[in-house]
């Protein structure tokens, strides 16, 4: 048996790409669509007709977002015809300080995909976590919207999901290592000791621990070793070639993540203002997470907005 297959017995298994036809090759369960991973599967077979009608409908007087949206939302019906299980759709990186616009952009999502008859409880709207997209998953959740709250750096940003009712969190592990090593070439951070591993860790079973349903889905992976260690997490989002190493190594996988300890659920006296207050002074705090989100958010950006001229230009 593959590691692979052993490792889809321990999490559910997504697909970090767009591209049809990679989604036929692995077991996976979930997959995903942004701006970035549509542009590079844009030219494979399946796309042509999506990236035209987007096209089209922009010459014919549709705003730039509504073209977009409505490529999401395609995107996201087809792939939702080779997986079993649900999308992940972005919205615009240029709103994660927006909550409003977060939420009208989400409904506009939604709006699309229902036009296509795809299932609401297919699609999880991804957000980038910051304390505004935290607000507007909130609301979303509490009207039947599920959400996946992408460029999680921070245990603060996992409990505050957590406590807003969100379904998924996407922990970063890949990017976590990236600025450690970078402050530190020389530094020993393999296996276990892998800094984003040991967020993650944290992260899942202070979760557990404090008995929320929110799920745990480890990503932004940089090798397999770093996917190994995090066994057991709900889900685990894997680019196409990390998928190909698994599939082709014959390693024995261990499950690493399985909380069993006691359920203690989780007190607050803060009020919201306090609550906030103490989220922003957190990420502040930590050099890593309060650079990486930002980080996180400019290159969605500019991942919107490389979309955006390649349709105006096409």
């Amino acid at each position: 048996m593959s590691t692979l297959s052993e490792l889809s017995k321990l999490s559910t298994l997504v697909a970090d790409t767009a591209d049809f036809e990679l989604l036929k090759k692995h077991p996976v369960t979930d997959a995903t669509t942004n701006p970035s991973l549509v542009l590079a599967a844009s030219k494979t077979e399946g796309y042509a007709d999506i990236i035209r009608e987007g096209r089209e409908s922009l010459k014919d007087g549709k705003d730039m977002q509504a073209c977009v949206q409505r490529i999401l939302a395609r995107a996201g019906q087809q792939i939702l015809s080779i997986v079993p299980g649900r999308v992940s759709a972005e919205v615009d990186a240029r709103l994660s300080f927006d909550t409003q616009s977060t939420i009208a952009y989400a409904y506009k999502l939604m709006e699309e995909f229902a036009a296509l008859g795809v299932d609401s409880n297919r699609i999880l709207i991804k957000i980038a976590s910051t304390w505004e997209g935290l607000a507007a998953a909130k609301y979303l959740e509490s009207q039947g919207i599920h959400c996946n709250m992408t460029l999680i750096f921070h245990l603060e940003q996992a409990l505050v999901a957590a406590e807003n009712g969100v379904t998924l969190i996407s922990p970063f592990v890949g990017r976590i290592l990236d600025f450690y090593k970078a402050k530190n070439p020389e530094g020993d951070f393999a296996g276990a000791k892998d800094p984003g591993v040991i967020s993650v860790h944290e992260i899942y079973n202070t979760l557990k621990s404090k008995g929320y349903n929110t799920q745990v889905m480890a990503a932004s992976f940089r090798n397999t070793g770093e996917i190994l260690e995090l066994a057991g997490s709900d889900l685990l989002t894997i680019s196409p070639a990390l998928l190909d190493q698994l599939a082709e190594d014959t390693t024995a996988v261990e499950q690493k993540l399985n909380y069993e300890g006691e359920i203690i659920k989780p007190v607050t006296d803060l009020d919201a203002a306090q609550r906030e207050a103490a989220f922003r002074w957190a990420m502040n705090d930590d050099a890593m997470a309060h650079d990486k989100l930002a980080d996180g958010i400019r290159r969605f950006a500019i991942d919107q907005v490389t979309m955006e001229k390649a349709l105006s230009e096409g």
